[in-house]
């Protein structure tokens, strides 16, 4: 039982780890960017919905990993997964209250840029789909 709870202690850390770099850094290829607007919303959803039940900034995902880590005796220590991997990569104790304004900040910034791309992309598919439409229209009309 514990080598599981082990593997699962290891894969949260490295799945939670890669889910958080490509909410930030998701909405810079175009080929990511329907999936990072998928995950961020899913993550406000998470923070902002289910928070209010579980608490704001509530992440299953974190606490199925603090389930895991109570089990194996390291309870996770601190509220906030990113004061938590700052903790455990550097030992680092930054204030958690900044640490949370930083990631929120990070966050709605990383929001609104995937809004606006996919936006953005959507827009300028829609119009190279009209364009294609209206010369094969005309490529009609002249035979």
């Amino acid at each position: 039982m514990e080598i599981i709870l082990v593997f699962l202690d290891i894969f949260f850390l490295a799945f939670h780890s890669v889910f958080i770099v490509f909410n930030i850094l998701g909405w810079l290829w175009k080929k990511t960017r329907k999936l990072h607007l998928i995950t961020v919303v899913l993550t406000a959803f998470s923070w902002f919905i289910l928070g209010i039940w579980y608490g704001w900034g509530y992440c299953f995902c974190t606490d199925w990993h603090w389930q895991v880590r109570e089990l194996l005796d390291k309870p996770g220590a601190s509220g906030s997964y990113i004061h938590f991997l700052i903790l455990e990569l550097t030992g680092i104790d930054f204030p958690p209250h900044i640490v949370n304004w930083v990631v929120l900040s990070v966050f709605c910034s990383c929001l609104v840029l995937s809004v606006i791309f996919n936006v953005r992309d959507a827009r300028k598919k829609r119009k190279l789909s009209l364009v294609l439409k209206q010369e094969c229209w005309n490529d009609e009309m002249m035979e």
